[in-house]
């Protein structure tokens, strides 16, 4: 499952911005930022890269608990997740769009390839549970149209854990990360979307899946979808 290269592709899209390494892959590479998300207004969301490439702490505990099946990963980054669901005995597969996210992962004794959700994956229609934590329900800037595509790949009992803004908020922007430095060190602008629980509850009742729970951990809010 780590051969990226054996991974066909879909009808194209526009290459998701993090193919474009950056201040991303060297923040990575350090395991600490600082690092932002940029809006063109020059509002900054900060990017929790210390948290990501530590451990999985409690608040991921409380959606991996939930796991059932083969979990695939969407936007894993450096793997703290997939490693996590090792250690459990859980089937893990993550995906991310940064060779230098899918290299932690691998390294981290996870498994892992470097893919878009938007591609052609293994195990299409086939995982158990599907995880978008850290704000990936933002990806590509569209919630209705990634929570279309997570519906192709889940089983028909499938489950969707996704982790949603502690804000009552439904935006969709043009972003680009950044490293607080300005200048050269952000990257290319791209679509992305931040979405609180009552937008969400919306876009997953008009995309055929059911609220099947809430909850909130270390102030880190999450939600349980499943298919119909």
């Amino acid at each position: 499952m780590r051969t990226a290269g054996s991974v066909r592709h879909a009808v194209p899209r526009p290459a998701p911005a993090w193919r474009d390494e950056g201040a991303y892959a060297e923040a990575l590479r350090r395991g600490r930022g600082p690092l932002f998300l940029r809006r063109a207004d020059g509002w900054l969301l900060p990017l929790e890269v210390e948290r990501w490439c530590a451990e999985a702490d409690a608040a991921d505990m409380t959606v991996l608990r939930r796991c059932t099946g083969s979990v695939l990963d969407i936007g894993c980054g450096p793997g703290r997740l997939v490693a996590a669901l090792g250690a459990l005995g859980t089937p893990a597969l993550g995906i991310d769009v940064s060779p230098v996210a899918v290299a932690r992962t691998v390294g981290s004794g996870g498994s892992a390839l470097c893919s878009s959700v938007f591609d052609t994956l293994p195990g299409e229609g086939r995982w158990g549970t599907a995880l978008l934590v850290d704000g990936n329900i933002g990806i590509g800037g569209d919630p209705a149209e990634l929570l279309d595509r997570v519906a192709r790949l889940v089983r028909t009992d499938g489950v969707l854990l996704v982790e949603a803004s502690p804000l009552d908020l439904d935006e969709r922007v043009q972003v680009r990360v950044d490293d607080g430095r300005g200048g050269s060190t952000r990257g290319t602008a791209f679509p992305w979307a931040r979405v609180g629980v009552p937008a969400l509850r919306g876009y997953a009742g008009a995309g055929g899946w059911t609220a099947a729970g809430e909850w909130t951990a270390s102030g880190r809010v999450f939600m349980a979808l499943r298919r119909g």
